[in-house]
């Protein structure tokens, strides 16, 4: 039986029509089987979205919640799946965008691989971080002030992304190790006498 590091723990997945599937499928298997709750957030409002295989549709996927009701408070991570199509969409969503801006602005683990970072680079939260991507994004990382390297999958400071579908099982190892840590929601306020007051 699996650890079930992520127990308790809620993680966001944001996408919409076109998303490469098993970009989208093997991190929330994984996420599942590590004990962790999984959403579907997207900004399509009938209900579905649906993944492609490169360029060949595949299946539906049921949408949790719609992007312009969703809050980063109600998730510990996010993950940003790729495939041309869905990032493409989702950075000319500004609810889309602000709802990834939020993770940072919370300093809350994220994860994203292929053309994920686009969200990234349109949320403008790269500059000074170091990270991967397909490698079509790298001068779009470079301009928005990212640091592009070519490695299967990069860890700095909770951002986790990764290159393509071949990275997949390292992206999802390192994603659940760094959502398991993530942050405290609350910090605990003490008491008088346990602050020596």
């Amino acid at each position: 039986m699996e650890n079930l590091v992520l127990y308790g723990k809620t993680i966001a997945f944001l996408a919409t029509d076109g998303v490469e599937q098993i970009e989208l499928t093997a991190p929330w298997s994984a996420i599942k089987n590590a004990g962790g709750t999984v959403k579907l957030v997207s900004p399509k409002i009938e209900g579905t979205i649906r993944g492609v295989h490169h360029d060949v549709p595949g299946d539906e996927f049921i949408v949790d919640v719609l992007a312009s009701d969703a809050i980063s408070e109600e998730y510990d991570a996010l993950v940003l799946p790729g495939g041309v199509f869905s990032p493409d969409a989702l950075r000319m969503n500004a609810e889309s965008v602000q709802f990834v801006r939020s993770f940072f602005d919370a300093h809350k683990p994220v994860a994203a691989i292929c053309h994920g970072p686009w969200l990234l680079i349109e949320a403008g939260v790269i500059d000074g971080r170091k990270l991967t991507s397909w490698p079509s994004l790298r001068t779009d990382i470079v301009n928005a002030g990212g640091t592009w390297v070519d490695e299967a999958c990069v860890c700095d400071d909770g951002l986790i992304t990764s290159r393509c579908p071949d990275d997949l099982p390292k992206f999802c190892e390192t994603a659940i190790k760094e959502f398991a840590k993530g942050v405290p929601a609350v910090q605990p306020v003490l008491s008088d006498a346990a602050q020596g007051i």
